[in-house]
């Protein structure tokens, strides 16, 4: 197994080269979904100049870079977006509604 079974968050490998490279894309992962609250999950296109580690739902039909990533946590993390496949059980706060959710049943709700 080369990842961990809940966050999905890579493994340093034996003899692997650059470690730091895995070891940074565990600790980027860890910094977008510990204490996860998202700005909205109705922006369907990316903000053109989001705050460094502003996180969003992606909805539905979204545009831009986040087409295709329909449900996912998207995340502003050194410039890009990175996205992630939500998994059951999952909470939200999403801030410009006040609410707590949980993705479940392949929706957050």
């Amino acid at each position: 197994m080369d990842t961990t079974e809940n966050l999905n968050l890579p493994y340093i490998l034996p003899a692997q080269a650059q470690k730091h490279v895995t070891h940074n894309e565990a600790i980027r992962a860890l910094d977008a979904l510990t204490q996860l609250a998202v700005l909205s999950r109705t922006v369907a296109s990316p903000p053109a100049s989001p705050a460094g580690g502003a996180r969003y739902i992606v909805p539905a039909g979204a545009t831009g870079a986040w087409a295709g990533e329909a449900k996912a946590l998207a995340a502003w993390q050194d410039g890009v977006w990175s996205f992630y496949a939500p998994r059951e059980g999952w909470l939200a706060f999403v801030l410009d509604e006040n609410r707590l959710l949980a993705f479940k049943a392949g929706d957050w709700a």
